[in-house]
């Protein structure tokens, strides 16, 4: 229970009380009280809207309710004062006891220190990188991976069941282009030489050790052989040898996925026709032509017959077609049906998308929302593009061309951890520049180093301590810390809130925004011994003082590893 949740619980009490006296109705309903931090930390510790929320169903007005419950919240003995403030927010100001046992607490506590029950066991799908198999991972895959992760990571640190998964576009087109293109490196290992890659197939080496792996094991049986005799082997095992080479990739990052849900699988097993029936016999499905192009209208247009969804009706701007006018399915149809079979396992989806996938967010949720009647809602969280620079010059990448920096690539020149704090240290659906140099630059610029330099200060504080013999083995007296000290504690122990509300939010940047301010108060508070040694964490000549400074730092250091974990990264011992 963290310090928020704490006197949330003693105000509950407080409008118990208050609802037993009849001052408060028995059936007021208390769901929008909140207990968190003042906008300004000069107005105290805590801050509470009770009386603002509550005064209109007690037929008062907020401060004359907000002077009612003052007093019963100043009762509570490890509260310092209340104050009514503005319209009839209440400002609460903590007794020092309250931080030095809160950082007891998380020295306790250790790794479970922030984690909650929040999300009360409910089932969440995480859906993230769903890269087509076509080749290997880009750094713009990257950053979904990580966005996905990270927030898989968090939601089980909130108290949700969660279910990572990949899903694998391997019917279409595309898949049969990387199959063609296979088979044109076959060929080359017969011995045969193909000449430059044909325009709009892949030209990637990476598919040079699949073509030699077929030559070895059928010989020349396909080399002249019709399409038809082979596009279905050479699709399946492309589409394996990629899956192979994306798991590699992912492994580099630290993420496993529980599960790969196959497309083409999906289509052979009449999913698709189960979750068009189901819309059907709602009356969502009907046969219907789109309206023409808005603007100018092309030569070639015509009004198609279509199997249309009544999408309209959800929200979406224009009913969508399920089925192509050849009668196949159209990616919506098969998204569909996709997003109904993880429903059925799941209380939410949570989908990571890039940022080109926009325009479909509001279709794909309103099929959830009418195949489940609303029973499991769909989050999408779109991500932008990565732009990669070396020294601030541009650096290209192009799939197509065969000539691409790959996430292997780049996790091998700066480091699994590097890569994966740097990926959210902004929003997920704003820009981000990656430049190789300044990404492992010894600045405070530099957010990867500088929280990981707060980590491995407080690792060497440590051993110095334990060079000079002062152990901690004994305790320490924590109420030797002073109101400056404290605060750091303070702002410890906004760290469960920090989790939550980003759990909830589904923005685990969120963490690493949070980290980088709290390492910025310890270095701060580090600073202020620059001048005057007393002011040190470990002062010589005085090992009480300096033993209650160490557990501040190692509640710190704590907060520090968890929310780094929480990212998928590993706290630095020491900064080379």
């Amino acid at each position: 229970m963290s310090v928020y949740s704490h006197y949330a619980a003693l105000l509950d009490g407080v409008l118990d009380e208050l609802q037993a006296d009849g001052t408060l109705p028995a059936d007021i309903n208390r769901r929008a009280v909140a207990v968190e931090p003042p906008r300004d930390p000069a107005h105290g510790d805590l801050a509470t809207n009770a009386a603002m929320v509550l005064a209109k169903a007690a037929s008062t007005n907020p401060r004359s309710l907000a002077a009612a419950i003052a007093p019963k919240l100043e009762a509570i003995p490890t509260v310092a004062s209340v104050e009514v403030a503005g319209p009839g927010f209440l400002n609460i100001r903590l007794a020092p006891e309250s931080w030095r046992n809160e950082l007891a607490t998380i020295l306790r506590e250790g790794d479970a220190y922030g984690q909650s029950t929040a999300g009360k066991n409910e089932r969440v799908n995480v859906e993230y990188v769903s890269a087509n198999p076509t080749g290997p991972l880009h750094m713009g895959h990257c950053r979904g991976a990580v966005v996905g992760d990270a927030l898989a990571r968090l939601l089980e640190a909130a108290g949700f069941r969660v279910t990572k998964e990949y899903y694998v576009n391997d019917a279409g087109s595309q898949v049969e282009t990387l199959a063609r293109s296979v088979h044109l490196r076959y060929r080359e290992a017969l011995g045969e030489d193909i000449g430059p890659i044909p325009e709009g197939m892949y030209p990637g080496d990476y598919l040079v050790p699949i073509g030699t792996a077929l030559a070895a094991e059928y010989g020349d049986r396909f080399a002249q052989a019709p399409e038809s005799e082979w596009l279905a082997l050479f699709m399946e095992r492309a589409v394996a040898a990629m899956l192979d080479l994306i798991r590699h990739d992912l492994a580099l990052l630290n993420i496993h996925h529980d599960i790969f849900a196959s497309e083409a699988k999906l289509q052979q097993s009449g999913a698709v026709d189960a979750g068009l029936e189901q819309l059907k016999q709602r009356g969502l499905i009907y046969q219907g032509t789109l309206e023409a192009p808005k603007g100018e209208t092309p030569d070639d247009w015509e009004p198609v017959e279509l199997t249309l969804f009544r999408s309209t009706e959800f929200g979406d701007d224009q009913d969508r077609p399920m089925k192509k006018s050849d009668g196949s399915w159209t990616y919506f149809g098969a998204d569909a049906a996709y997003h109904l079979k993880k429903a059925q396992d799941a209380d939410h989806l949570v989908n990571i998308w890039g940022a080109d996938h926009a325009g479909t967010v509001k279709r794909v949720q309103s099929a959830v929302k009418a195949l489940t009647d609303g029973r499991v809602d769909l989050d999408v969280k779109l991500v932008q593009m990565v732009r990669l620079f070396r020294a601030g010059e541009p650096v290209k990448m192009s799939k197509r061309a065969g000539d691409f920096v790959t996430l292997a690539d780049v996790v091998g020149e700066v480091g699994k951890d590097v890569v994966r704090f740097m990926m959210l240290t902004k929003r997920a659906d704003t820009m981000l520049d990656f430049d190789f140099a300044k990404v492992v630059e010894a600045s405070k610029d530099n957010p990867v180093f500088y929280v990981q330099y707060a980590h491995a200060r407080i690792s060497s504080l440590h051993r110095k301590a334990a060079d000079a013999g002062v152990s901690l083995d004994a305790g320490a007296d924590l109420s030797l810390l002073d109101e400056e000290e404290l605060g750091l504690v303070k702002f410890a122990a906004q760290f469960p809130r920090t989790i939550e509300a980003a759990a909830m939010a589904h923005e685990p940047h969120r963490i690493a925004f949070y980290l980088y301010d709290l390492a910025a108060a310890f270095h701060a508070l580090w600073n202020r011994g620059n001048d005057d040694p007393g002011r040190r964490f470990l002062v010589e000549d005085n090992p009480q003082l300096s033993r209650a400074r160490l557990e501040l730092a190692r509640g710190i250091g704590q907060i520090i590893r968890s929310g780094l974990k929480l990212m998928g990264v590993e706290a630095a011992e020491e900064m080379r």
